[in-house]
């Protein structure tokens, strides 16, 4: 695996029958490519909950997965409303999920932190009534 591959996926907003799906497909292509299994893990982990969020929290948007020989990176962006206290959102519990969404088991307050603890890098970017970019990086020769 000497080149980068480049994974690109389009989250369709409030589909929880669709939601999951990209990470998925990025768990199947990292065994494919013949990774860790705890790279593999940590990636899903942070690409679910990230997609999750897209589709709780935001209208979709778009993830770009890069694979290189050193780490895999993941740049989630969507078209929410933005967060406003960046701080509040990385604390374990916090939510501002719906109770309907809260009654299909979903909006603990853990996607945020569970992002952070199973990337080595997490970036986030949001301005209020136009979106929040999610960088990830999980690096290749790291454990978790």
């Amino acid at each position: 695996m000497n080149e980068i591959l480049k994974l690109h996926y389009v989250v369709d907003g409030n589909n929880f029958s669709l939601a999951g799906q990209a990470a998925s497909d990025v768990k199947k292509m990292l065994k494919t490519l013949g990774m860790a299994p705890d790279v593999i893990r940590r990636v899903s982990i942070a690409m679910y909950e990230g997609e999750m969020n897209m589709v709780i929290h935001a209208d979709g948007g778009e993830i770009d997965v890069d694979v290189t020989p050193k780490a895999v990176v993941m740049r989630l962006a969507d078209r929410g409303p933005g967060i406003a206290d960046i701080d509040l959102v990385m604390q374990e519990g916090y939510s501002t999920a719906p109770d309907d969404i809260r009654a299909l088991g979903f909006g603990a307050g853990m996607g945020l932190p569970n992002m952070k603890k199973y990337s080595n890098d997490l970036k986030i970017e949001s301005q209020l009534g136009i979106g929040t970019t999610i960088t990830m990086r999980v690096d290749i020769n790291s454990r978790g």
